[in-house]
């Protein structure tokens, strides 16, 4: 019925791929094509333990790889679900900077079909990752928020979503900056949303679009392990 529709949409108003703007055809996506899909990186293991980015080739040595090196994660555990890099990284630009909510659909797909990234987020109480009031007015909604509760659907209910944290610094982009520079843009950016209650036998796995340093979601880990998260995890669609 999905793929009807979508034939019937398409001769009034024909889709695009986000990435390379050919038509969609014969694709398993709504808003990539077949080309494109295939030039995705998906985060298969065995892959790095704190931020998910996949060991290429045979794995020796400790299960960290050199973008955690100097990270120090609070939080215990981190996926990715494809390095956001050519097809993948459009996906998110879509999403992030043109309210391209509709390739939501195609993420939670992609996440249906990918066994160990849907196990991780079973039963959990899902974080966004918040923006700050200024940027949120400015961008019109908070993506890490859109995708939490694209990724509660694909769990069908299993997990559900709290917006347990509020950004009361305003700071600026992380896109430039190197990790120490980072870490200090970041630091203390963030506390825990007022009334908010934890409980130590829950499983809070925090959400954000891009893993790129660890910088801001080691950050929001701290606020969530001073309030008595004992269990914390760390999921991003990409990795940057």
């Amino acid at each position: 019925m999905h793929r009807l529709l979508n034939a019937a949409a398409d001769l009034i108003f024909p889709r695009s791929c986000v990435h390379c703007a050919d038509a969609i055809e014969d694709s398993p996506y709504d808003f990539l094509c077949a080309a494109c899909t295939q030039e995705l990186i998906p985060c298969l293991p065995p892959a790095c333990k704190t931020c998910g980015y996949p060991f290429f080739g045979v794995l020796a040595g400790p299960r960290i790889c050199p973008h955690c090196a100097e990270l120090s994660p609070i939080f215990d555990q981190g996926k990715a679900l494809f390095l956001a890099k050519g097809a993948g990284r459009s996906l998110l630009h879509e999403l992030k900077y043109h309210s391209g909510f509709y390739v939501l659909n195609d993420l939670r797909m992609m996440i249906a079909s990918t066994r160990h990234y849907l196990e991780y987020l079973q039963d959990a109480i899902l974080v966004p990752v918040p923006l700050h009031p200024t940027k949120q007015r400015e961008r019109g909604f908070n993506q890490s928020e859109k995708i939490a509760n694209m990724l509660a659907t694909a769990t069908n209910g299993r997990s559900q979503v709290e917006n347990l944290l509020i950004r009361h610094l305003y700071t600026q982009t992380q896109t430039r900056l190197n990790q120490n520079e980072r870490y200090r843009n970041v630091k203390n950016a963030f506390a825990l949303a007022p009334n908010t209650v934890l409980f130590s036998d829950k499983q809070y796995i925090l959400v954000d679009d891009v893993f790129t340093t660890g910088s801001t979601l080691n950050a929001c880990a701290s606020v969530l392990r001073d309030a008595g998260a004992t269990r914390l995890k760390v999921v991003s669609i990409g990795h940057g």
